[in-house]
């Protein structure tokens, strides 16, 4: 089996890469979807491989290669294998305007720059542009051609929504399991996102809160990991909760890498989490 299955093709600041062993316990066969409305990297998406799935984010660009690679993967191929590793080529395909490309070339810009931006992160400025610098040489190298089919293969089962995450939430039913990994609250420890439209603050907390109550009372599955800050206080209360411990492979600033605490908030006992795999 490739090394690429199961294995997201993106890169992404917070990914929960580290706790997929943990987090893949909640999952239960028998729940008839998966839904995850802070779609991101999508790793657990990846990792666990529903047979049907609903990923949204409020990241329209994000949403709209995710769209590209399920649905025209070939053309996504062949323009990444146009693109040249390296730091000019990376400041002129940023300073590109998405909207002047074609659907594969956009979605191929898009990768091409997460996988050798700084650390991971999509950071914007005031107009709306994709500002952060150069990874340099540590980034890697962008997916090979059959990690990008096995996704495309993988994101045939989702359907996409590029909104915000109470707008992905209204489509949820019984029978879901719901995964919510937000980003952290401008109070919290997270940094270069000041201008991001997908800035998570105090407001979007208690936003979140309620709708775990909701899914609460429709006895609705959910797992929330979020950082275990101040601001988590009011997402635990009333629920299981669990502290686990990550290394920070990805922050603003090496300093303040190393490990730190996550919350894992859920509303029910599964039997998968009772039997780990």
């Amino acid at each position: 089996m490739s090394t690429s299955v199961g294995q997201p093709f993106l890169r992404w600041a917070g990914s929960k890469r580290q706790l997929l062993p943990v987090l893949a316990r909640f999952w239960r066969d028998d729940y008839d979807r998966y839904v995850e409305p802070f779609a991101g990297s999508a790793c657990l998406f990846f990792r666990l491989r529903p047979g049907k799935a609903l990923l949204g984010d409020i990241n329209s660009e994000l949403i709209t290669t995710y769209q590209q690679v399920q649905g025209g993967v070939d053309a996504v191929i062949a323009a990444l294998g146009e693109l040249t590793k390296g730091p000019e080529h990376y400041a002129k395909l940023r300073a590109t305007d998405p909207c002047t490309l074609s659907a594969a070339d956009r979605a191929a810009r898009f990768i091409y720059l997460n996988r050798f931006c700084f650390n991971g992160l999509y950071r914007t400025n005031r107009s709306g542009r994709f500002n952060v610098p150069y990874g340099g040489e540590k980034a890697g190298n962008l997916p090979s051609e059959e990690h990008m089919r096995t996704c495309s293969r993988l994101l045939r089962s989702a359907a996409l929504v590029a909104a915000d995450f109470e707008v992905v939430l209204d489509q949820v039913r019984p029978g879901d399991f719901v995964y919510m990994d937000p980003p952290f609250s401008t109070k919290s420890r997270r940094v270069f996102n000041e201008y991001d439209p997908s800035t998570f603050g105090t407001q979007d907390v208690h936003r979140l809160r309620k709708r775990m109550e909701a899914l609460a009372t429709r006895d609705i599955a959910f797992l929330v990991s979020y950082d275990a800050c101040y601001e988590a206080e009011a997402l635990c209360d009333g629920f299981n909760t669990e502290r686990v411990t990550v290394k920070r492979n990805i922050a603003g600033f090496a300093g303040s890498r190393g490990d730190c605490q996550e919350l894992l908030i859920w509303n029910t006992t599964s039997r998968a989490q009772e039997e780990p795999r």
